[in-house]
């Protein structure tokens, strides 16, 4: 009974420990995606100017570059939540940017030039 009862344990406890981390690079990866969707949706709605859009992306994509990283000795609990709170001030960031009334290009100019004598 000892002689099968400890490969069944040894085999759910290596299931155990494996199963987080791939549930941890999921969800990581399920949430960079959803911040450059939210980056893109602004853009699209006008909400976000090109060079918000391009400065947040930068910064998206650094925290991807320090996750590779982090992810080559293992992702330890602190560099998790080290890339948790990156990505929560981006989140941050991102909300600040698109409520912010500037609304890009034109935005609270005169529209119609015809009054201008340059044109």
């Amino acid at each position: 009974m000892k002689k099968i009862l400890i490969p069944i344990v040894a085999v759910s406890a290596l299931a155990a420990a494996t199963v987080p981390a791939v549930a941890s690079a999921q969800s990581i990866n399920e949430r960079q995606d959803r911040l450059e969707r939210r980056i893109d949706m602004g853009l699209r709605n006008g909400s976000l100017t090109r060079s918000e859009a391009y400065r947040l992306r930068a910064e998206l994509r650094q925290t991807a570059r320090l996750e590779h990283d982090y992810r080559r000795g293992g992702l330890s609990r602190w560099e998790r939540a080290d890339l948790d709170r990156r990505f929560d001030r981006i989140s941050a960031q991102i909300r600040y940017e698109r409520h912010d009334r500037d609304y890009g290009y034109g935005y609270g100019h005169d529209r119609d030039y015809r009054g201008d004598r340059r044109w």
